[in-house]
């Protein structure tokens, strides 16, 4: 409903994947996720990288398309409606890739950027750790450099992929001292699944199935020099650029989970009949649809201004701050649709008759994933502060609109 505002080649990306969507992807492979009868989905994307739709924000020459973040939200509404395991795992890319393409050395990108552009190797982003959660910079993963090596030791948790990606983007402690600065304290790596790297535990999760979540454990590995992005230290510094399309990709998958459920619902409410009528002709059912299409629309609004934000070339502190609201309202706004679109349809919706159900269980890791709401509201108001506390006041100044605004003897601070 929004495409009379987007660009051509957004028009044009958007269609690529709703048609990718419908035609490419057979009911049974989501069945089958669900199931846990498939814990990596590699032909999925083997088909994505045929297509040419793996990463449309890379260059073309490392197997992208070039185009930019309006195209990259509309595409990734459109693979939200399989719910969240498959975009997930189209995401993926989107985030690794981000660091290899901005911050990698040519070897990185020719040799793990365009083959996975292409569909022919498979990532993951070793991230979190059991003890760590949303303390990024508390990571006692360390890659101790000997040689023309660094040896890697340490775990890592909920890494999605882990069961089928064949490199992990790893954030590692290069510099052991306690009294180091974190932030610049850690490294990233490329860390190849070799000797050494090995799948410990795969998580039983209430949706977002098939993915291959698990611990991933390094024991003594030997990570090539060549294979360190940007250097010793950057790791604080790359991890702030990719939090861009952590939090993006999350944001804008959202929105096509929360667009199918209320289709299905409203749809429904015109077909099913009580009382004699229709029930859309209940204000009980009508206004609950009512609501979720405004969350919806302003969640899509919030989302696409913040990729148009981010093309217009937005500054650092800024992009962290829409893309931490983006995913903050979108995920509670599209939870609030789905849970609205299972109550319009009532017992049915709860059933596995309708795949309602499977994308709330799906739709709930939104608010946890890739920083908590909590943290998103953390960002938020730390960089608000930020921006109120520097910028030269160019407002009208109101507070000397108040009847008693003479009154500065009343005005104590503490």
């Amino acid at each position: 409903m929004f495409d009379y505002i987007l660009s051509d080649e957004a028009k044009k990306h958007k269609e690529r994947v709703r048609t990718f969507v419908r035609d490419e992807i057979p009911p049974s492979l989501l069945k089958q996720m669900d199931r846990n009868e498939i814990q990596y989905p590699t032909e999925y994307l083997q088909k994505l990288g045929e297509h040419n739709l793996i990463c449309c924000r890379v260059p073309v020459e490392y197997g992208g398309r070039g185009l930019n973040w309006e195209c990259e939200v509309v595409g990734l509404e459109e693979i939200g409606v399989l719910g969240s395991s498959l975009p997930c795992l189209y995401s993926l890319p989107i985030i690794t890739g981000e660091a290899m393409s901005m911050f990698g050395s040519e070897y990185q990108k020719q040799n793990y950027l365009k083959p996975m552009c292409e569909g022919k190797k498979f990532t993951a982003e070793a991230l979190t750790e059991p003890r760590g959660g949303s303390d990024f910079f508390g990571a006692t993963c360390s890659a101790i450099k000997e040689g023309d090596h660094y040896i890697l030791n340490g775990e890592k948790r909920f890494v999605v992929g882990g069961e089928g990606a064949d490199f992990f983007l790893t954030y590692a402690r290069t510099n052991t001292d306690p009294k180091a600065d974190p932030k610049t304290a850690l490294s990233l790596f490329i860390v190849d699944k070799t000797e050494g790297v090995s799948t410990e535990y795969l998580f039983g999760l209430l949706g977002t199935r098939g993915g291959g979540a698990a611990r991933i454990k390094f024991s003594n590995v030997k990570v090539p020099k060549e294979n360190l992005i940007l250097g010793e230290g950057a790791g604080g510094k790359i991890f702030y650029q990719m939090m861009v399309p952590e939090r993006l990709t999350t944001a804008a998958g959202g929105l096509g989970s929360a667009r199918t459920c209320l289709h299905i619902a409203t749809k429904y409410t015109t077909r099913r009949k009580a009382f004699g009528q229709e029930i859309k002709n209940f204000q009980g059912v009508s206004f609950k649809i009512a609501d979720s299409i405004t969350l919806l629309d302003a969640a899509r609004s919030i989302v696409l201004n913040t990729a148009r934000s981010i093309d217009a070339g937005a500054p650092p502190a800024l992009q962290r701050r829409l893309v931490s609201e983006s995913k903050k309202f979108s995920t509670k706004a599209c939870w609030k649709v789905i849970n609205n679109a299972m109550q319009v349809m009532g017992g049915i919706g709860y059933t596995t008759v309708y795949p309602i159900e499977r994308i709330l269980r799906d739709s709930r890791i939104g608010e946890l994933w890739t920083g908590t709401t909590e943290i998103m509201n953390l960002i938020i108001q730390h960089e608000y502060y930020k921006e109120i506390i520097t910028e030269k006041w160019l407002d009208r100044d109101v507070e000397q609109d108040a009847l008693d605004s003479d009154a500065v003897e009343e005005k104590h601070y503490g």
